[in-house]
């Protein structure tokens, strides 16, 4: 039985404000150290909205008819997801480090990854190698583009990630965020296989940031009033009573004074908007290294060493076949060689898509 006095536990609660006590209309504490119900639900709302492009860009890297569907967001700490994760998982890290800073992260499972790995690569049952990884790092770079851009324009900032980083891990070695954070769970379906579960996390600094614009920006703005004073809420103006004659006419204020004139404005042309052109502009001056590979070949050590003038080097490319166009080692293009006076050029016929830079990664 009680003897009335408070246990360490009961103290420890009262000193951290937790404890689920009530003292007069304090504020509950937000749960999950920090991120309240309200941030996650308007961050979450966020991320559903992406959910259509993410479904896009999915589709169009696997080739094939894809769905995505964000099926929840939870607030969680380490134990509280590691307990739902399988013993060895695929980590691909994403982190925030521009415009907004923290922890970002996409976890599955081995066969959900291979999953989403196979119809990249063009291979059934492929093993979860450094090419599938490489393979889901351009995938979960190309889902998350979405979702970056729509933070982006809920914080007002230019939000720019770290280049993505995947390994195979068990599941206590895992870079979760310190403290509280956010996993997003979704369900990817690609057309003939079964849904793979995908667990997005983000660190509690990216939710409040964001969460906190997608709030304030649903909060209702004071109109200016062009005649001075605050604007009601009725839309009538300081003026009371006045009615404006006829569209751009004098506004009668029934008080014998002078007629004031409504303001003009001009028509407005719609304009539409790129975030993401916005964004890259600032990248416009930066050079690059580009270079035209005619072909490659490989050889023995002595028969490089036995090499002179006059040795023709044979290549893996046949006449008149397309050469790659590359920047910084990448492949980005293929096109036919031209001259142009007296110096070499190329003529671009194709452009490479993601799936066809990650198939050349295996």
């Amino acid at each position: 039985m009680s003897d009335g006095s408070l246990s360490q536990d009961e103290i420890d609660a009262l000193l951290q404000g937790t404890g689920g006590m009530e003292f007069g209309a304090e504020a509950e504490p937000a749960a999950g150290g920090g991120i309240s119900d309200a941030e996650r639900q308007a961050f979450f709302a966020v991320i559903k909205d992406t959910v259509g492009s993410q479904k896009s860009n999915f589709s169009m890297l696997v080739t094939r008819n894809a769905s995505v569907e964000a099926t929840g967001a939870e607030v969680l700490a380490g134990d509280g997801l590691l307990s739902r994760l399988a013993d060895e998982v695929v980590e691909i890290g994403l982190d925030f480090s521009d415009g907004v800073e923290g922890r970002h992260l996409y976890l599955m499972d081995g066969a959900s990854a291979i999953r989403i790995a196979s119809p990249m690569m063009g291979q059934e049952g492929v093993e979860l190698d450094d090419a599938a990884v490489n393979a889901l790092q351009e995938a979960f770079s190309q889902v998350s583009g979405p979702v970056i851009t729509a933070l982006g324009d809920k914080s007002n900032k230019t939000i720019m990630t770290d280049a993505p980083a995947g390994r195979v891990v068990a599941k206590q070695q895992v870079a979760l965020p310190e403290g509280s954070f956010v996993a997003v769970m979704y369900k990817f379906t690609v057309e003939g296989d079964e849904a793979a579960q995908i667990i997005e996390v983000y660190d509690a600094s990216i939710v409040k940031a964001i969460a906190g614009q997608s709030q304030s920006a649903g909060a209702p703005q004071a109109q200016p009033n062009p005649f001075g004073g605050a604007a009601e809420s009725s839309g009538f103006g300081a003026m009371g009573g006045a009615q404006e004659s006829s569209a751009g006419g004098a506004i009668n204020s029934g008080g014998g004074g002078p007629a004031v004139q409504s303001v003009q404005f001009p028509n407005l042309q719609q304009q539409v908007t790129h975030t993401e052109q916005g964004n890259i502009s600032l990248l416009m001056d930066v050079y690059m290294e580009m270079t035209v590979e005619l072909g490659r070949t490989k050889k023995l050590i002595k028969e490089i060493l036995g090499m002179g003038e006059g040795t023709i080097i044979e290549l893996d490319k046949l006449a008149g076949e397309p050469v790659d166009i590359l920047v910084n080692h990448k492949l980005i293009a293929k096109g036919e060689v031209v001259v142009i006076d007296e110096n070499f050029g190329v003529r671009v016929t194709e452009i490479v898509s993601p799936m066809e830079r990650v198939t050349n990664m295996t």
